[in-house]
């Protein structure tokens, strides 16, 4: 399967996460990175981050599921049923029409099983970035030139407590692997990502160190000795934003917010 040229968007409204990606991402200056909310981006494809049942209770999917309707979050499970059993591992990704002109696809990926997991020991951002990015190879193979761009949040940096230089650095692999590769399914995907960060195993037990030491902290780039384990990032960090999978979401009488919360 050939590459296809795609505008990439990193979205997010914490700060923090875009000083991370500014960093990290400064030798790509094709990546845009924008301080705002999902649903201002005209693109193709957005990205959302779920669980692994897509049930689009809070965070960006509640704000998705108010903006296209309920019968998007329908049609995400129909998928997840289709493909998965009704419910997708880490590491794949659903890609189902909206009906809208922008943002004419709507790709969901989980970072974790369950909601409101802790996956600051995981590598399970990478997994979830290389899926999605790599159901927009899949999508242009089955109709050439259906999304010539895409959004991202940072995956996995609130509820999942990923620290944002981390989710940075492992937003920065997939990104990295997507322009480079475009693979037939994504167990072959997950087989080149370990070849570039190691064993992922069940994507769950490792330490920050381990994970750290995967990821070159501060430019992106894959540590070249996994035996050189830097310093791990404090896993707390100080959020503002609302998250991914989240089931104590907002009242509804802050739905006038929502494109505050569009980013997890």
């Amino acid at each position: 399967m050939s590459t296809t040229l795609v505008e990439v968007t990193l979205v997010d409204i914490n700060p923090k996460m875009i000083a991370a990606w500014r960093a990290t991402f400064a030798s790509h200056p094709e990546v845009k990175v924008v301080a705002g909310s999902m649903l201002d981006q005209s693109v193709s494809a957005w990205v959302t981050p779920t669980n692994s049942k897509g049930f689009m209770d809070g965070g960006l999917d509640g704000v998705l599921k108010r903006h296209f309707g309920p019968s998007i979050e329908k049609a995400v499970q129909a998928q997840i049923k289709a493909h998965h059993k009704g419910a997708m591992p880490i590491g794949h990704a659903t890609c189902v029409e909206t009906g809208s002109k922008t943002a004419r696809y709507l790709i969901s990926t989980p970072t974790m099983s369950f909601s409101s997991e802790d996956v600051s020991d995981t590598l399970n951002v990478a997994l979830a970035c290389s899926a999605a990015l790599q159901a927009v190879h899949m999508q242009n193979a089955r109709l050439p030139g259906s999304i010539t761009s895409v959004a991202l949040p940072g995956l996995g940096a609130n509820t999942g407590r990923v620290p944002v230089e981390i989710c940075s650095d492992l937003m920065w692999t997939a990104y990295d692997l997507f322009r480079k590769h475009a693979f037939s399914d994504f167990n072959e995907m997950r087989s080149a990502l370990e070849d570039e960060l190691g064993d992922l195993g069940s994507t769950a037990g490792k330490t920050s160190a381990a994970v750290g030491a995967a990821v070159g902290l501060g430019g992106g780039a894959v540590a070249a000795s996994k035996s050189a384990a830097p310093q791990a990032k404090a896993a707390t960090q100080d959020f503002d934003d609302h998250d991914e999978d989240d089931e104590d979401d907002e009242d509804d009488d802050e739905a006038d917010e929502d494109e505050d919360f569009d980013d997890h």
